[in-house]
């Protein structure tokens, strides 16, 4: 059941949420699925900072849906997203269950409803990036971790160290540090075995045995990443390494803060934002456990451990210390993404459970010392009432947040589907590509079943160009760009390193056919310096992108249709609070100040093609 919900969930995020990162790995992915796309400069043989191994094992999901079911690669890409979404729901059930089994079922259900509704989770469970990637593995290997330590359980061990593992290889090197309790827990802490003081060296050694031959199994896992990556690079390379070297030993002049950087709080806030008060909940779990400790210590079940056993409240600890880790080391570092917290989602729903069970036994303490009565204090609905209400109202924040990135933000993925679906239709009825169409068929929110049953590919004819300007960074990727479409980008206020065009050429049967992939671009750099070549003369575009608010410059359209405009908030010119959630009402919606996220038409260019009939119909 827990699984079933979820994934009700995660489908809903794979089908409305916003797209983060695109240029990184879903335009190499397009790469290798259909020879076009846009290159970054981490993908340069130079610097090696992608892993092309990460980006392979997602190819399945959009290959089997454009290929075997012989769907437009638009349904392809939503198609991975589903694929993401089933398996952030496994992992987290999977975690729910353990946690359910082997910590405490309140914990569980109180852990179950933060993931649910979050809207942390919504943006992560489904993004294609190697964070959220980090953060399915953590989750399964936490669903092992968590289960007590035992001389007989190697299962434990070996699940927790491989799934660690894979998320540091083959994902995101930096999510191997969450492993540090588990391997301190491992190797030191008792768990469910009985050792006596003058044995427990000799124990700890016998364990230290079994996490390296683990570990060593775990390792194997990395023979297949450097393989994909070498043959598609053209010379031996680790990524994860690259990684590391680039972001902790890149100097003065390079590294991470090249892109910004942001104060020590900016992981609170965002957090808060993403997870409201179970932020809060979270981050004080370890002081409510030492309070616990002392005011309710029968409430992990045991109360004086013998000299032969291992404390409760220490094994928990370690269990709440992979967040406190994450959190403290992620915000000492100067350049800060919301993405860089994604691994540890779940355990923040987590640590912020264990503090509403623990406060929770607290209220009950206090109840039976006030009543000097444990039986009215067993009928009392005072603590549920208390809990339910905890996680409703932070349910409720985390759908209203929800709501907000879809009504406030949504614009650039709703711009690019009536540009394939309404507009290049309409194109394509006017110039005699297809069968002449009413009108009224082309609105955008009914237009879905004709679009599917037209290949839009045959515009390539007119060669058209979409220009992306200061909305560079909202380009919402290639596969919800049409095939025959050439997407480029023109000078804007932006003086940084935009990516280049991959060279679409496909190689000659060897192993790795993408060839191109090995060859080294002069004009990339990982100095994130401004490479003109990128550009293209604004002249030369047929559409243009371009978000319409009232504080910006003014740029000459004199010669450009409005095509389709889409409310679109001016999140810099309105208030806080009214950008951060979503109220039903045209009171609430009046508070933010409010511009148009526009698809503009060049007039010259449309009417010289439009006065031609191109095809038969």
């Amino acid at each position: 059941m827990a699984f079933r919900l979820l994934l009700l969930v995660r489908v809903s995020a794979a089908m409305y949420s916003n797209i983060q990162d695109f240029f990184n790995f879903w335009e190499p992915l397009h790469y290798l699925h259909h020879g076009t796309g846009f290159q970054t400069w981490e993908l340069s043989p130079i610097y090696a900072i992608r892993s092309w191994a990460y980006i392979l094992v997602h190819l399945g999901p959009v290959a089997a849906a454009t290929r075997l079911l012989t769907l437009d690669k638009r349904f392809g890409f939503f198609t991975l997203r589903i694929v993401l979404a089933v398996i952030s729901s496994y992992s987290e059930a999977t975690f729910y269950r353990t946690v359910v089994d082997h910590i405490s079922d309140r914990v569980g259900r109180y852990m179950f409803f933060m993931l649910l509704t979050s809207a942390g989770m919504w943006n992560a469970s489904t993004a294609f990036l190697p964070s959220s990637f980090a953060m399915y593995t953590t989750t399964l290997a936490v669903s092992f971790a968590f289960r007590a330590p035992s001389a007989i359980d190697g299962l434990r061990t070996l699940g927790a160290t491989v799934w660690f593992a894979v998320g540091a290889i083959w994902g995101w090197p930096f999510s191997l540090a969450l492993a540090i309790p588990f391997v301190f827990e491992e190797i030191f802490m008792l768990g469910f075995d009985r050792v006596s003081p003058e044995n427990r060296l000799a124990w700890s050694q016998r364990r230290l045995r079994r996490l390296t031959r683990c570990g060593l199994a775990a390792l194997l896992t990395a023979v297949p990443v450097i393989a994909i990556d070498s043959l598609a690079y053209g010379k031996l390379v680790f990524v994860p390494w690259n990684i590391v070297k680039y972001n902790v030993m890149g100097g003065a002049e390079r590294g991470p803060h090249l892109y910004g950087t942001s104060p020590w709080h900016f992981y609170l806030l965002n957090l808060l934002l993403n997870f409201n008060a179970p932020t809060v909940a979270a981050l004080v779990s370890l002081p409510a456990l030492y309070i616990t400790s002392i005011v309710d210590r029968k409430r992990l079940g045991l109360q004086r451990p013998a000299p032969d056993q291992g404390s409760p409240f220490l094994s928990l600890a370690m269990r709440l210390a992979p967040f406190y880790l994450w959190f403290t080391v992620m915000s000492l570092q100067p350049h800060k993404e919301e993405r860089f917290m994604y691994p540890v989602y779940p355990l923040l729903c987590f640590n912020a459970s264990i503090t509403i069970y623990l406060v929770r036994g607290w209220l009950e303490v206090f109840y039976v010392k006030v009543t000097s009565s444990p039986y009215r204090a067993a009928k009392s609905s005072i603590f549920s009432s208390f809990t339910f209400s905890i996680v409703v109202l932070s349910s409720l924040l985390s759908i209203s947040r929800i709501m907000a990135l879809n009504r406030y933000y949504h614009a650039p993925l709703e711009l690019a589907h009536y540009f394939e679906a309404v507009e290049l239709h309409r194109l394509m009825n006017v110039t005699g590509l297809m069968p002449p169409t009413p009108v009224k068929q082309f609105k955008y929110t009914t237009v879905a079943e004709d679009f599917a049953k037209v290949d839009v590919s045959t515009i390539r004819i007119f060669n058209l160009s979409i220009c992306y300007g200061q909305e560079w960074y909202r380009f919402p990727g290639h596969y919800l760009t049409p095939e025959g479409v050439e997407v480029n980008f023109v000078k804007s206020g932006f003086d940084g390193l935009l990516p280049r065009h991959f060279d679409a050429s496909i190689g000659n049967g060897t192993i790795w056919k993408h060839e191109k992939t090995r060859e080294i671009p002069t004009e990339l750099n990982d100095l994130n310096v401004e490479e003109p070549s990128h550009y293209v003369d604004f002249a030369t575009c047929d559409y243009f992108v371009h978000a319409f608010f009232d504080r910006s410059s003014t740029k000459s359209f004199e010669s450009w249709d409005r095509v389709h405009c889409v409310p679109f908030l001016d999140a810099e010119a309105t208030p806080t609070l009214a950008r951060t959630l979503w109220l039903p009402g045209d009171w609430w919606k009046s508070k933010g100040t409010w511009g148009e996220y526009c698809l503009l038409r060049e007039h010259a260019h449309a009417e010289q093609r439009e006065s031609q009939r191109w095809g038969a119909y």
